[in-house]
């Protein structure tokens, strides 16, 4: 739970404690949350981005696999609005759930009907659980925003992290050449294994230029990502963790007519393509380690820290990986 927000400690604002289960309003429903995963928008929520101070404490979480009360195996859908859109991450009261609501980092969580979608037996309520934010994130800038094709060249900015590693899994079972960047050998070593056919320095020149970057880093990488792109290539930001305000690199962007294009979760459909995609193609969400809620604390220390490849799950009936 997160009870206050701090810039410089957010973790000094993250709680452990007791919650009482919610009462859902109508046409929402209850879940008994069987795993959930971390993400960094949890730790933005730590810092005060994106909460509004007026709605602390808040339960955290917002991805979550489970049983509802009537049994249903379940995946939820983080993106909440109750305008009805085309596009829901588009709609003017669009928000993540635990921007708003309690979160999935407790016993049970209340989320609308439409939210829901069935989980597939072929996943395991892990692998599920991290699939409603990195994954439907990366899903979403690799096949919708990016506009590439098989047989293109992709970038990803920042290998190890949700998002990064999620788009590298996705772009290599979508036919595409995948090149990854990182500080740490160890994690472009990860990167290789996982599915990249190449990993690079971060800021490395590359042996050519690629047609999309998918960047999770900011404004670390913002001057490569520009750079790596062949004319009229596309930039997909889809977060900014080293900072969101760099130069701007104007007169390449026009010069070179790339494309910049921000993306941010993913739609219901998008989600249950996502679904259909794992079970096509085999690919699974790597999973980093599995936690019980209770020690929520040191899966935050170790994202907060960079320290994980892949996602970290936590289980409310105190399971755990390794």
């Amino acid at each position: 739970m997160a009870v206050c927000a701090s810039e410089e400690h957010p973790l000094d604002c993250l709680s452990v404690t007791e919650a009482p289960v919610p009462a859902p309003p109508e046409g929402w429903e209850l879940v008994r949350v069987t795993a959930a995963s971390l993400n960094h928008h949890d730790l933005w929520t730590l810092r005060g981005v994106g909460i509004d101070p007026d709605r602390l404490p808040i339960v955290l979480g917002c991805d979550a696999a489970g049983v509802t009360a009537e049994g249903r195996e379940v995946i939820v859908h983080a993106v909440i609005s109750g305008v009805p859109a085309a596009d829901e991450t588009l709609a003017p009261d669009f928000s993540m759930l635990s921007e708003r609501y309690d979160g999935t980092f407790a016993g049970w969580v209340a989320v609308p009907g439409r939210n829901l979608l069935d989980k597939p037996p072929e996943l395991s309520f892990e692998e599920a659980a991290c699939l409603p934010t990195a994954y439907l994130t990366a899903y979403r800038a690799l096949f919708t925003q990016a506009r590439i094709r098989p047989g293109d060249r992709v970038l990803i900015q920042g290998a190890g992290g949700g998002v990064a590693t999620a788009a590298t899994v996705l772009a290599r079972a979508g036919g595409f050449q995948v090149w990854v960047t990182s500080r740490s050998e160890e994690k472009r070593r990860g990167a290789v294994e996982t599915g990249a056919h190449a990993a690079f320095e971060a800021g490395a020149r590359l042996p050519q230029r690629v047609h999309a970057v998918v960047d999770t880093v900011g404004a670390a990488t913002w001057g490569h990502s520009l750079r790596a792109l062949m004319p009229g290539g596309t930039v997909v930001m889809v977060g900014a963790t080293s900072g969101a305000d760099p130069p701007a690199d104007l007169r390449r962007i026009y010069y070179r007519q790339l494309r910049v294009v921000g993306s941010t979760m993913g739609t219901r459909e998008e989600l249950a393509a996502l679904v259909r995609m794992l079970l096509a193609t085999g690919i699974r969400p790597v999973v980093d380690s599995v936690l019980p809620l209770a020690d929520a604390r040191r899966g935050f220390e170790r994202m907060a820290a960079g320290d994980l490849f892949g996602k970290i799950v936590l289980r409310p009936d105190g399971a755990q990986g390794s």
